[in-house]
Formats: structure tokens, C-alpha cells, sequence
């Protein structure tokens, strides 16, 4: 069923030695979307110069991508490993003069560094030591995040975007198309009545990247993991009926479901992430 939404565009800036992460960049938006979208009336759309800029003539060709691509973007997503790109001659690289162009407009920026391991060969002297002065000089500016691959990469990223979405102002403050005050109920459930326990148990995992609750039996006892957190006191009857008791909760009302075998792991549905979302403060 059709609905109105606001987009935001979200401009992927980097070299070219980190491909890798700016195909996780699109998958993680394109995640985002199917579980968020419909409940948030947004959608995050990935842009980049090379797939949203035309031939033009008259002008230093990134000062054509920064009025054509990055000055109609809302968030931006700067990754780099080894190398800073190519001089613009206003700025140390492209990559660099979008993200400072972004960050004058006052606008939200991203930025990730990688710490994976390379051949040294591989490496130009020139373009890592460039790197090196411009991640010095963001150390005084902001927060920036660094990662060891690109599994990593994405669990934070994912993570990451979700806080920056609930929490800048930018997003926070924005206004969204009116007729979310009449959306169905079957796309905006109702917060249904649950334990603290339960809501624990569903808000957890909902800010993890897997998503995932785990049911372990132990040698003593019953042990909850998800989202880094273990819950349960081992051999406490009490609480193993409490714990139990929640992932049971959550089950009935269709929140989570059982992805794994002899119910040791479990899944939040598409409902539950909604819900979750109404729980947050």
C-alpha cells in the first residue's frame, strides 16, 4: 500500500581502496529501509558521485559533484584505509573536500578509518602519510570510529547509524509527511503490555546487527545473551522462570521468532522492531 515519506540522501564519500565498505554502506541503508521505513515514513537513499553525477563543463569537476551530488545530502558517510584520493586543489582529496564542504553546511558527517592489515608494499608513502595529517586534524574536531575488517565495520556501522538517526537533531527535529498521524495500525502496532523483562529482551536485540537472542544452557543454569549482554543468574530458579517467562512473552505476541533449534536462538520480527521503536524513550 502506497505511503509518503521524507528521503534522506546519504552521500558515501571515500578512495578507492575501500569498495568493500561502501557496498556495506548501501546494504546496511537498504536493511534499514525494509525494517524501519514504513513505521518511520523515511527512507535513507545511498548516493554517490559515481551514480549521480552528469557530464558537465565549466568548473573544477569536484566543485561540479559538490553543487550536482553532495549539497542536496543530509548525512554523510566518509571511509578511508590507505589512501586519501586525488588533490582537488582547494582540498587534500575529493573525499576530504566533501566531507569539510559537508560538515561548513552544517550537516551530519560519519567518518570510519580502517586498521586492517596491509601488504606494505602495496602501500604509496605520499597517500598514507596525507591521510595520516588529515585524521590527525579530525582527532580535535569530533568523534571518528576505526575498525579492524569489514565485518566489523558493518556490525558498528549498523549500529552506529541507528544512534545517529534517534539522536542528531537533524533527524530528530525533522518534520515527516502528515499522514503518519493516520498510518494503520497494521503497519504502527500498538505498544503491547509487556514484563521489564521482556523489554529488555526486545530492545536489546533490536540494537544489535544480528538481532539475535540466545538461549544457552549451561552447566549452571540458564543463560540469555544478546546485543554483547548476558542476563540470568546461572542456577537461580527464580530467574531462569523470569528469563523463560519473558522470551515466552515475546513469542506469543509474534515479537521474536525461533531461529535456531531446541529454541536456543531467536529472532526479532518485523513487528518487534517496531515495537521496540515505541519503547525507546
Amino acid at each position: 500500500m502506497p505511503y509518503s515519506a521524507t528521503v534522506f540522501k546519504v552521500m558515501i564519500a571515500s578512495p578507492g581502496d575501500v569498495a568493500g565498505e561502501r557496498a556495506v554502506i548501501r546494504e546496511v541503508l537498504g536493511e534499514w529501509n525494509a525494517i524501519h521505513s514504513t513505521s518511520r515514513r523515511a527512507v535513507l537513499l545511498p548516493v554517490g558521485w559515481e551514480t549521480h553525477a552528469a557530464p558537465e563543463m565549466g568548473d573544477r569537476p569536484q566543485a561540479i559533484i559538490n553543487k550536482q551530488v553532495l549539497k542536496d545530502c543530509d548525512l554523510l558517510v566518509g571511509v578511508f584505509w590507505t589512501r586519501i584520493g586525488t588533490a582537488t586543489g582547494d582540498y587534500p582529496s575529493g573525499t576530504v573536500e566533501e566531507i569539510e564542504e559537508h560538515i561548513k553546511a552544517g550537516k551530519p558527517a560519519m567518518l570510519y578509518f580502517s586498521a586492517a592489515p596491509v601488504v606494505p608494499d602495496s602501500v604509496d608513502p605520499t597517500q598514507y602519510g596525507a591521510l595520516k595529517t588529515f585524521k590527525e586534524s579530525c582527532k580535535s574536531r569530533g568523534l571518528y570510529e576505526t575498525y579492524g575488517d569489514i565485518n566489523e565495520f558493518k556490525a558498528k556501522f549498523s549500529r552506529q547509524l541507528q544512534l545517529k538517526l534517534n539522536q542528531d537533531r537533524y533527524f530528530t527535529d525533522h518534520s515527516f509527511p502528515s499522514d503518519i498521524a493516520t498510518a494503520s495500525t497494521s503497519s504502527v502496532p500498538d505498544v503491547p503490555r509487556l514484563s521489564r523483562e521482556a523489554q529488555t529482551l526486545l530492545k536489546e536485540p533490536a540494537q544489535d546487527a544480528q538481532g539475535i537472542i540466545f538461549r544457552l544452557n549451561v552447566i549452571g543454569g540458564l543463560i540469555i545473551q544478546t546485543n554483547g549482554k548476558s542476563f540470568g543468574e546461572g542456577g537461580n530458579p527464580r530467574s531462569r522462570a523470569v528469563w523463560e517467562g519473558a522470551i515466552e512473552e515475546l513469542q506469543s505476541l509474534g515479537l521474536i521468532v525461533d531461529r535456531g533449534h531446541k529454541n536456543e536462538a531467536f529472532g526479532v520480527t518485523r513487528e518487534g522492531y517496531q515495537v521496540a521503536e515505541l519503547l525507546n524513550p
